[in-house]
């Protein structure tokens, strides 16, 4: 079955077809389109307004794309039309275009047959759940009033924004253009076959690295499933193998999340990401550190081996970017394979995630196999619960957290305790009757102990 278009922190999500009210429709697009650009006049009041549209390559985007941005010109909106872009791509641009809003067109890691509305502010980041509320709110009421005709807004198209992009990257002070060059690197990408395609050779080129491309074509037929994950990557690892390439690299569709693959075609683990990053900028620029509470404690570890101080925050990047506002820190990011770099912009971002990767190999001098015997190894398992009614998790949580009340378990986003082998974390889906648990210690065993024992503690508080 089909699911109801979503209300997430960050926008709009739901399955594209099907009926009115039901799925993310033509009709419900425009709905959401146009309560956000009346969200945006209320903001600020203005002669004129302006966003900024892009969208990754899945089948969909053109259509939803066409169809948001006739409904800003409807409402008196400016649009600036980037056409095939990343969701970094449209965060940098809002600012830099003095944009009022941008919207990217994506539904991230999710199957070809979903697509969303990624909401942004003024400052290229994503709406907090208070705006985005309001947005809802707005679509709910139908109080939304269009423009007359000398009042529309116009497109205006701006292909220039990858460049404009790599640029920004290359120009960060850490970012040593030559030294990565004489290193004469060889990657395989698999940007399966949407925009990171087109945006990480690209960068690559310009840092004299030789891109080898797999599924790099942005057609929106997504070769695999789209989520970077070791089993969706199998061409990857064979890739790399065969073309004797240095190391891989995988995005998502929208290119906010990054893992790595060694010379020997074995993935380095898309919580490492953010660690391998993360240990670059810390040795030349010492600072504090964010993560979620479902990453791993690598990241705690390295910064704690600094001498900073490292932070967790609930699961979303909104989340993470509010707290490393708050401590001011120097990196941070999510578990999934996400790098958010301030001294760029505050938003997940794969290019820049490339980047410090490759300041990091330079500065080691090892082989990418040899990269991870410089950090503590953890192993993580994920699991999920099924349930038959969402309304019972809360309680779920409630029982636990009273089992457990001794280790004085964290209930900022779900339940998540930390026991002498490791830790987990439990937290429900916001898009379906769903118990997603993690977990993590010192050997894949414990961990997936751990997972399972949360997992029959669920089950059985369920019934």
């Amino acid at each position: 079955m089909r699911k109801l278009y979503i209300a997430r922190a960050t926008g709009i999500r739901g399955t594209v077809g099907g009926a009115v009210g039901t799925n993310l429709t033509p009709i419900d697009t425009v709905k959401f389109a146009a309560a956000y650009g009346n969200w945006i006049k209320e903001q600020r009041t203005k002669k004129s307004y302006r966003v900024v549209i892009g969208r990754d390559a899945r089948i969909s985007g053109a259509m939803i794309q066409n169809l948001v941005m006739n409904t800003l010109v409807g409402m008196g909106i400016d649009v600036i039309d980037l056409d095939l872009s990343t969701t970094p791509t449209v965060e940098i641009a809002v600012p830099l275009e003095y944009a009022d809003g941008g919207i990217i067109i994506t539904a991230s890691h999710n199957p070809k047959q979903w697509n969303a509305l990624k909401l942004l502010d003024h400052k290229g980041e994503f709406l907090n759940s208070i705006h985005c509320q309001r947005v809802l709110d707005i679509a709910k009421s139908d109080a939304v009033e269009f423009a007359s005709v000398d009042e529309l807004g116009i497109i205006t198209k701006n292909r220039a924004y990858f460049d404009i992009h790599i640029d920004t990257v290359l120009d960060l002070e850490y970012v040593n253009t030559k030294a990565i060059s004489d290193c004469k690197f060889k990657v395989v990408v698999d940007a399966v076959n949407s925009t990171g395609g087109i945006a990480i050779p690209l960068l690559l080129e310009r840092l004299g690295v030789e891109p080898v491309k797999l599924h790099c074509e942005p057609n929106g037929h997504f070769s695999h499933n789209p989520e970077p994950l070791k089993k969706h990557l199998t061409d990857l690892s064979e890739k790399v193998v065969a073309s004797g390439a240095d190391f891989g690299i995988a995005v998502d569709p929208d290119v906010d999340r990054l893992v790595f693959f060694d010379e020997n075609g074995k993935i380095l683990g898309e919580e490492y990401t953010q660690v391998f990053c993360s240990d670059f900028v810390l040795s030349i620029n010492n600072g504090d550190t964010v993560s979620t509470l479902s990453s791993s404690n690598a990241l705690k570890d390295l910064t704690k081996s600094y001498g900073s101080k490292y932070y967790f925050t609930p699961v979303g990047e909104m989340n993470v970017v509010k707290k490393m506002k708050e401590v001011n820190s120097v990196v941070g990011g999510e578990g999934g394979g996400g790098i958010i770099y301030p001294e760029l912009h505050y938003g997940r971002d794969a290019l820049v995630g490339v980047a410090l990767f490759l300041g990091l190999l330079v500065k080691k001098e090892c082989k990418i196999s040899d990269l991870k015997n410089d950090y503590p190894e953890y192993f993580m398992k994920k699991l999920k619960v099924l349930l038959k009614d969402d309304k019972i998790i809360d309680k779920i949580f409630q029982d636990i957290t009273v089992k457990y009340s001794d280790l004085s378990p964290n209930t900022d986003d779900g339940v998540r305790i930390d026991f002498e082998d490791g830790w987990v974390h439990m937290r429900k889906s916001n898009t379906e009757p769903i118990v997603r648990i993690f977990s993590e210690s010192s050997n894949q065993s414990k961990a997936d102990n751990l997972a399972l024992k949360i997992q029959k503690e669920i089950l059985s508080l369920s019934n």
